[in-house]
């Protein structure tokens, strides 16, 4: 099994939990860092290791207040690794919370589920 991942959510960074040990995979936050691509090296680096030794069923939680265009890339080849995860037999869900009236997040939800062809559970939060 691989190391879990932490970090801590900043102002403008989400926090990411990856901990195979006790199944919690969530993204919580905002996500505008001044440079994404340096932010999400470790994020796939790390979603790279674990498609290659997965647990038997991986849920993955999405809870963003914001997220900018810059993000959007590294959502999708998180994303994108999970649908190659389930298109190999893996049990893969995807949570996808947004905040209550948010329909840009909603939406967001929906095109990244449209994309990679998991079906999304959707949640509201206040």
């Amino acid at each position: 099994m691989i190391e879990a991942l932490y970090l801590k959510p900043t102002s403008d960074t989400p926090g990411i939990t990856f901990d195979p040990a006790t199944d919690h995979f969530e993204i919580i936050g905002r996500s505008f860092p001044e440079d994404s691509a340096e932010f999400f090296i470790p994020v796939l680096s790390w979603v790279d290791r674990y498609s290659k030794k997965t647990n038997p069923e991986t849920k993955f939680i999405f809870k963003l207040e914001y997220f900018n265009s810059s993000s959007y890339k590294p959502f999708l080849d998180i994303l994108l690794k999970l649908s190659q995860l389930r298109k190999n037999g893996q049990k893969v869900t995807i949570l996808w919370c947004y905040k209550e009236d948010d329909w840009d997040m909603k939406e967001a939800g929906e095109e990244f589920e449209e994309i990679v062809n998991i079906p999304f559970n959707y949640a509201t939060f206040k």
